[in-house]
């Protein structure tokens, strides 16, 4: 199948728009495109550790289309519920698996630490932005910590720019403490800030928070005016603003802190089969990584890739220095939100 064909098989299936086909077709970028891959055959088992409604679906259906010769199977479930089944599988000398798919390198982290994936060719790692190279897993697209604040209520200039000075600012902020990226959040709060200070922020901040059962629902309560601002990842925000484009809610970013933090989500390899390390290549081609920025409202990793409408330049962010490797344990954090009463 050529690269045309393929991109026109995208965009029957809604993955590429007409304008996008064209461009992709006219302006070759350093990302690898996908008439570079060779096909997928034989067996492969995922374990998928994400959904978003629908969007990773309709890329694994474009694969399929692409490589009539894979049998693809595929298990679903949470990501930190499929990371403790690969764990256990290690453990027992069970392997099923040939790629786990997950949300966040949390669930990633815990497998690298203690199932012993298989390596990470510089041919695939050496296509993703500096400081997004590991050795035994590849990231897929990255989400940035937010704070979406109502803007009938509340200038950018309002919004606290320390995370930690959030609890002291007499906003009344969104949150969802149950919602996995709440929770890496916080474990990057621990490694960054301490457990104490942590510790302090939580108690703090339950005096003026309404817990919402995900970080979606953040964002619309703060768009309807039922909190002034909240903590959430970028992307709700943008999704939002794309069906309501007058939606009183924007983005602002703290500085240097947990509060910005850039998380990714990411795939490993679980057998030496070369159908898997070939299928993560096409999770980092041109074609999907665009797909993932415009549709799904992630940050491409790849080189050559436009970043999300509305979001602003990652690179003039003050992120935090943190290795996201070390976000793989939550049990502390759990142990912490249960003991100030957040859980």
């Amino acid at each position: 199948m050529t690269r045309r064909k393929y991109l026109q098989i995208l965009a029957a299936a809604g993955l590429l728009s007409p304008a996008a086909v064209l461009r992709a077709m006219a302006n070759p970028l350093s990302a690898e495109a996908v008439d570079a891959l060779p096909k997928i055959s034989g067996p492969l088992t995922l374990y998928l550790g994400r959904g978003e409604g629908g969007l990773y679906e309709r890329i694994l259906d474009a694969i399929r289309e692409r490589n009539p010769q894979m049998d693809l199977k595929i298990r679903r479930g949470t990501s930190s519920a499929l990371a403790n089944t690969i764990v256990a599988e290690a453990g027992a000398g069970v392997n099923r698996a040939d790629v786990f798919w997950a949300i966040d390198s949390g669930s990633i982290g815990r497998v690298v630490n203690s199932a012993s994936p298989f390596p990470i060719s510089s041919s695939l790692s050496d296509r993703l932005k500096p400081g997004f190279r590991f050795a035994r897993w590849t990231p897929i697209s990255g989400r940035i910590r937010t704070i979406p604040y109502n803007t009938e209520r509340l200038t950018k200039e309002q919004v606290p720019t320390s995370i930690m000075e959030l609890p002291e600012s007499g906003l009344k902020v969104g949150w969802a403490p149950a919602y996995g990226a709440f929770q890496t959040f916080v474990t990057a709060m621990r490694l960054l800030e301490g457990e104490a200070s942590t510790r302090a922020w939580l108690r703090a901040m339950r005096k003026n928070t309404q817990s919402y059962a995900g970080e979606f629902g953040v964002v619309m309560a703060v768009s309807r005016g039922e909190v002034d601002a909240g903590l959430a990842n970028h992307y709700y925000t943008l999704r939002l603003k794309k069906g309501r484009p007058d939606a009183p809610v924007d983005l602002a970013f703290t500085q240097g802190d947990a509060g910005c933090l850039l998380n990714a989500s990411g795939a490993l390899l679980l057998s030496k089969r070369p159908q898997a390390e070939l299928f993560l290549r096409h999770l980092l081609s041109r074609e999907v990584q665009g797909f993932l920025s415009r549709e799904a409202y992630e940050i491409p990793l790849v080189e050559g890739v436009e970043p999300p409408v509305g979001l602003p330049d990652v690179g003039g962010l003050d992120l935090p220095k943190l290795d996201l490797e070390r976000l793989a344990d939550p049990r502390p954090t759990l142990d912490l939100l249960r003991e100030t009463g957040v859980l």
